[in-house]
C-alpha cells in the first residue's frame, strides 16, 4: 500500500515538473467542426531523457500512447478514444502518429456528441517518463454552419498574392478537411486557407469552399486586373515601336530620294556625251536649218462645175495654185 502511494506521489511530481516545460505541443487549443466533417488535431511530443552513465542523457522509450476525452490526466482506466494497447477503439478516431514524436489525431464523420476536450498522453518504460498535457484541444461541433469565403475586396492586381479564408459566423475552423472549388471545378489545395499567387488572369473566377459533399459556401468572385506599372510599360513599348517604325520609314525615304537624284545626274551626263559626239564645222553647219527660212507648201485644189450644162473642157482642168506661207 505504501509502495502504491509512493508511486502516485512521484507520478504527480513528474507531471508537475513536466508542466513547466511541456514536451507535448498542440498548434491550437480550440477548433470548430461541422457535423459529418473530418477534423485533424495536430500534435507533437518529445520524450523525456534519463541519465545513462558516462554517455550522458538518452530519451526514454515510449511504450504507450493514447488520446482521451474530458479527463485531465488520461491515466489508469480512463476511457480513451485511442489506445495503442487496445484494439476495440472507435474506428472514426485514427492515430496518425508514432511513439517517437508525432501524436496527431484524426476524427472522421464527427458527430454532435463528439464535442469535448481531447488530451494526449504518453507513457514510458518507467513512470518518470509518463506525461499528459492538460491543456488539450477543445472541439466544438456545429450542426449546420453557414459557410462563406472571405478575403480581399475581390479585385486584385496582377503579380500580387491573395489568401482566401473559409469561415463561418459561429466558429473558426482548424484542421478540417476543407476542399476548394473554382468555377465548380475542384482544386488540389485543401484546408481552411487558400493561397493564390503570383496572380495572373487565369486566377479570375468564382471560388467556393466545401465540407465533404453536402455543405458548401457561397461564391466569391475574384477578378485579377493589370497593374498600372504594367500598363505604363505597355504604353512605353508602343511608343518605342512607333518611333522605330517612323525612323525606318525616314531612312528608306532618304535612300529613295538619293537614288533618284543619282539617276538624274547619270542621265544628264549621258546627254552631254551624246551632244559632244555630233559633227561640227562646215558640214554640220550646212545641216542646220535657218529659223528665218520660210517653208512654202503648195496645195492643188480641184473645182467641179456646179452647172451640168456647162461644157467641160477636155483639154485641161482649171488649176488654182495657192501658196501657203508658214
Amino acid at each position: 500500500m505504501q509502495l502504491q502511494q509512493l508511486v502516485i506521489v512521484w507520478s504527480f511530481k513528474f507531471l508537475l515538473a513536466g508542466a513547466e516545460t511541456p514536451p507535448i505541443t498542440y498548434p491550437f487549443t480550440e477548433t470548430c467542426a461541422a457535423e459529418g466533417s473530418t477534423v485533424l488535431l495536430p500534435c507533437s511530443f518529445t520524450p523525456s531523457t534519463k541519465v545513462i552513465g558516462d554517455r550522458g542523457k538518452d530519451p526514454r522509450k515510449i511504450v504507450r500512447v493514447l488520446w482521451c476525452r474530458n479527463h485531465p490526466i488520461c491515466h489508469g482506466t480512463t476511457p480513451s478514444v485511442f489506445d495503442s494497447e487496445a484494439s476495440d477503439t472507435d474506428s472514426r478516431f485514427q492515430y496518425l502518429g508514432d511513439k517517437k514524436g508525432i501524436c496527431t489525431l484524426q476524427i472522421t464523420n464527427i458527430q454532435l456528441d463528439d464535442a469535448a476536450t481531447y488530451r494526449f498522453r504518453m507513457e514510458a518504460e518507467d513512470p518518470a517518463g509518463h506525461f499528459t498535457n492538460r491543456t488539450g484541444v477543445t472541439v466544438r461541433v456545429e450542426e449546420n454552419p453557414l459557410m462563406r469565403v472571405t478575403g480581399s475586396n475581390g479585385s486584385e492586381v496582377r503579380g500580387q498574392t491573395v489568401s482566401l479564408q473559409c469561415t463561418t459566423s459561429s466558429c473558426t475552423f482548424h484542421g478540417l478537411s476543407i476542399t476548394w472549388l473554382k468555377d465548380d471545378h475542384a482544386l488540389p489545395e485543401t484546408g481552411p486557407t487558400l493561397h493564390l499567387g503570383p496572380l495572373t488572369a487565369k486566377h479570375s473566377g468564382n471560388y467556393s469552399c466545401a465540407l465533404g459533399t453536402k455543405r458548401r459556401s457561397g461564391l466569391f468572385r475574384l477578378q485579377v486586373e493589370a497593374d498600372s506599372a504594367g500598363g505604363t510599360s505597355h504604353v512605353i513599348l508602343a511608343v518605342v515601336l512607333a518611333v522605330l517604325l517612323v525612323g525606318i520609314a525616314l531612312i528608306v525615304l532618304f535612300f529613295l530620294i538619293k537614288r533618284r537624284r543619282a539617276a538624274g545626274r547619270q542621265s544628264a551626263v549621258k546627254r552631254q556625251r551624246s551632244d559632244a559626239v555630233l559633227p561640227s564645222g562646215h558640214g554640220g553647219a550646212a545641216q542646220r536649218t535657218d529659223p528665218n527660212t520660210e517653208d512654202v507648201s503648195y496645195a492643188a485644189i480641184h473645182f467641179k462645175a456646179s452647172n451640168p450644162s456647162r461644157e467641160v473642157q477636155s483639154g485641161a482642168d482649171d488649176v488654182v495654185y495657192s501658196a501657203v506661207v508658214r
